[in-house]
């Protein structure tokens, strides 16, 4: 897909670009000032043994169909009033609607799905006094994980401080001494870098594992959200990030950040709250805004389960024009008993595919007696 933002750029900056985000996370060293550069863990990526595709698994009354098409695959939280999690719920319970129009589901899935996720930990000054906590909350999440799951876990400060301290794995022993070796300095934030590049690397991680691979992507960010330092804006990674099938799970301390607002401005605090829980919005995550470090216990275990169990539902868009327009994403849920209301969240909307796009052919499982 084209992205409409960098059209304005000169050539220049185009090739400049291309060459920083596309090869600076696996060990360049040589990038001009003042633009944003990861450095990676001692082994770079392009090293390790690249996983072989993982087939869904497959039961005998499952359908298997394929489509030359595009396909929109949906994780959807359902939640009551009290922000309670809902299970159980069957796919007549759900209704999609894209831009107003309802869509027909293609298949639905209630079973817990293996995960792909990266720990985003801001690392700057700010987060001096939190960070034994953030280490032990980490420490909580990837305890969680389940044998089909891997974790990154990126370290940011600045622009010029953005790197991979422990490459996707599933072994915890490698991710929690990746945790151990986290360490505060001195920089300006770059938070909307570090999540730009985190979530670029998760996808580029499932691509690799193949077209029939069903797990989810996530970014799990601990920061206080406030952004001094850097190289893209906000409106360029909400544009990545409709592009992208990531759920992000924002964990803010931004109550010691400034909460005097300008004559026309937010404050700090304000500021930074606001984009911390847009990025969960228009992403099917959760945002979290701890009062003290005691609480992060239990934020991590929220997150460990809300990351695993959702429910995965897919549908052929009734508008298959390849233009390259946002779509408006909504999900309806049934009442239940007792007029009991039922919550369904999910990502914001998707953007279309650009005209002279492939057409795709998707393998997905269809389950036909759920």
């Amino acid at each position: 897909m084209k992205r409409s933002s960098l059209l304005i750029l000169p050539a220049i900056a185009l090739v400049s670009l291309s060459y920083l985000f596309n090869d600076s996370m696996v060990g360049a060293q040589t990038e001009p000032a003042g633009r944003a550069r990861v450095k990676t863990s001692p082994t770079p990526l392009d090293t390790i043994a690249k996983p072989s595709p993982t087939p869904p698994t497959i039961k005998e009354e499952d359908e298997i169909f394929k489509v030359d098409t595009e396909l929109v695959n949906l994780n959807v939280r359902v939640i009551d009033r009290n922000n309670r999690p809902i299970n159980g719920l069957q796919q007549k319970d759900f209704k999609i609607f894209e831009d107003n129009a309802t869509q027909q589901i293609e298949f639905f899935s209630k079973s817990e799905v293996p995960t792909n996720y990266a720990l985003v930990i801001d690392n700057s000054g700010s987060l001096r006094t939190q960070l034994e906590k953030v280490i032990e909350a980490g420490k909580i999440i990837v305890g969680t994980n389940k044998p089909d799951d891997e974790t990154l876990i990126i370290r940011f400060v600045d622009r010029e401080k953005i790197s991979i301290e422990q490459p996707f794995t599933a072994n915890k022993t490698d991710l929690n001494d990746a945790l151990d070796n986290l360490f505060i300095e001195g920089g300006q934030t770059a938070i909307i870098d570090a999540v730009y590049l985190a979530a670029e690397k998760v996808t580029e991680y499932e691509k690799v594992r193949g077209k029939d691979d069903r797990k989810r992507r996530a970014l799990v960010i601990v920061s206080d959200g406030e952004d001094r330092d850097s190289y893209y804006n906000e409106a360029q990674l909400f544009e990545l990030l409709r592009e992208l099938d990531v759920q992000i799970y924002p964990i803010g301390f931004v109550s010691d950040l400034n909460k005097e607002a300008g004559f026309i401005s937010k404050s700090p605090q304000g500021k930074a709250k606001a984009f911390l829980q847009r990025l969960a919005n228009e992403t099917g995550g959760k945002a979290y805004f701890p009062n003290d470090v005691a609480s992060l216990t239990e934020i991590a275990k929220d997150i460990g389960s809300e990351l695993r169990v959702q429910y995965s539902i897919g549908y052929i868009p009734t508008n298959d024009r390849k233009d390259g327009t946002f779509r408006n994403i909504k999900v309806m849920v049934e009442d239940g008993p007792n007029k009991q209301k039922r919550i369904a969240i999910t990502k914001a909307g998707r953007t279309a595919e650009g005209e002279g796009s492939p057409a795709k052919t998707v393998t997905q499982v269809k389950p036909s007696n759920r």
